[in-house]
């Protein structure tokens, strides 16, 4: 990647360091995981012991203090090796996932979570997203009532990522119904608390990629929470996960490229490899002008990427940035995914050849966590002044 002469030495450190992790975990690994769908247990356990899952964390609970650069560079990588989304999603949940901990959490919180969190004892699930509720998250109608030393919580979420192998829940919540709240983003409530799964139901959900990492629908009928386990104030956890978004979009955009660069490089060597005709087919342009394309546009996503990270961790306004970058990675990345395929013809259709896994993989970028549309409608009424358009 042209973009690495702008990388410092730590940060060359960093991407050296997680390679030799990650590339122990070879495409077998990965097509066994995509097919019997077991947690990448091993996997995980590697980057823990490496020290990579505290990336971001602070420094006196056992984390490296380190930025959401340092954090992209490192799931760059992470996804650029075969794995796909199945191994980001493996480890990507603790670098910004718990921020609402690290941020608003008390003292004896985050002595109790974050070091448990970064040697991965622990492993967390989020519940935020509800069937009903979509995007719209102030709309979400899982309810918990204030009781006795803490809360009572009935409801249901959906795309509740690792709930199947997780002992520990973020879960969002409602403590004033919406319509008894004076504005939408008020009376929202988030706790990190233990998965009971004599209160929760967890229910798997069949999917098109990232098997090994379980999706699930999730019901929730008479949880205890304690009063311990509520981060920050009652009816203010809105503005508690606004911290963790826009990191998340880079994250995401940089998995994206990776594995977009990841089919590119197959493609590529298919492409020299296969000679059809008497000729290899990447003398073609027919074929090299698509993948040099495919290669411009990844280039220049990891650069927005890069520049939304860098006014992150300076401190600076970066939504319209950090938006960009997730739409331009994921477009990026699957545009790269899928002309691999059909560089590779009715092979890329195999299982053989992993380039039709690695479609699969990263189809979900250009879904989640925001869509296509939001991003552009954020963009022209915050950047281009337009009207508000929903």
């Amino acid at each position: 990647m042209t973009a690495d002469i702008d990388m410092s030495e730590d940060h060359r450190a960093i991407r050296d360091g997680v390679r030799a992790v990650v590339s122990r975990f070879d495409d077998e690994y990965w097509l066994e995981r995509d097919d019997d769908g077991r947690f990448p247990h091993e996997f995980h356990r590697a980057m823990a012991d490496a020290g990579w899952l505290g990336i971001t964390m602070p420094v006196e609970y056992g984390g490296a203090g380190l930025g959401v650069t340092e954090a992209a560079i490192m799931m760059h990588e992470v996804a650029s090796h075969g794995g796909g989304m199945a191994a980001t999603s493996a480890v990507h949940i603790n670098l910004f996932g718990p921020h609402p901990i690290v941020v608003h959490g008390t003292p004896e919180q985050k002595a109790r979570w974050v070091p448990r969190l970064i040697s991965g004892e622990d492993q967390v699930c989020f519940g935020f997203t509800e069937p009903d509720a979509g995007l719209n998250t102030t709309r979400i109608k899982t309810f918990a009532q204030k009781v006795d030393g803490g809360y009572i919580v009935h409801g249901q979420k959906v795309w509740t990522s690792t709930a199947q192998v997780a002992n520990k829940i973020m879960l969002l919540t409602r403590t004033t119904r919406y319509e008894d709240a004076r504005r939408p983003t008020d009376g929202i409530t988030i706790f990190y608390t233990d998965l009971d799964r004599s209160k929760i139901e967890v229910r798997k959900i069949p999917k098109m990629g990232r098997k090994c990492v379980d999706s699930n629908a999730i019901f929730i009928d008479g949880l205890f929470i304690p009063d311990s386990d509520r981060i920050g104030e009652e009816g203010k956890g809105f503005s508690y996960i606004l911290h963790s978004l826009n990191p998340e979009r880079m994250l995401i955009a940089v998995e994206a490229i990776g594995i977009g660069q990841d089919a590119l490089r197959r493609a590529a060597k298919y492409a020299r490899d296969r000679v059809v005709f008497d000729r290899p087919i990447g003398q073609n342009q027919g074929i090299q002008h698509p993948l040099a394309e495919r290669w411009m546009y990844l280039e220049s996503a990891w650069l927005m990427a890069m520049h939304a990270a860098r006014l992150y961790d300076t401190g600076k306004p970066c939504g319209a940035e950090a938006n960009s970058a997730k739409f331009l990675g994921a477009r990026a990345g699957y545009d790269s995914c899928l002309q691999a395929v059909l560089t590779h013809g009715g092979f890329g259709y195999a299982k053989e050849y992993h380039v039709e896994r690695l479609l699969r993989e990263v189809t979900i970028t250009r879904i989640a966590p925001i869509t296509e549309q939001l991003i552009l409608s954020f963009i022209a009424e915050k950047v281009l002044d337009l009207p508000k358009s929903y």
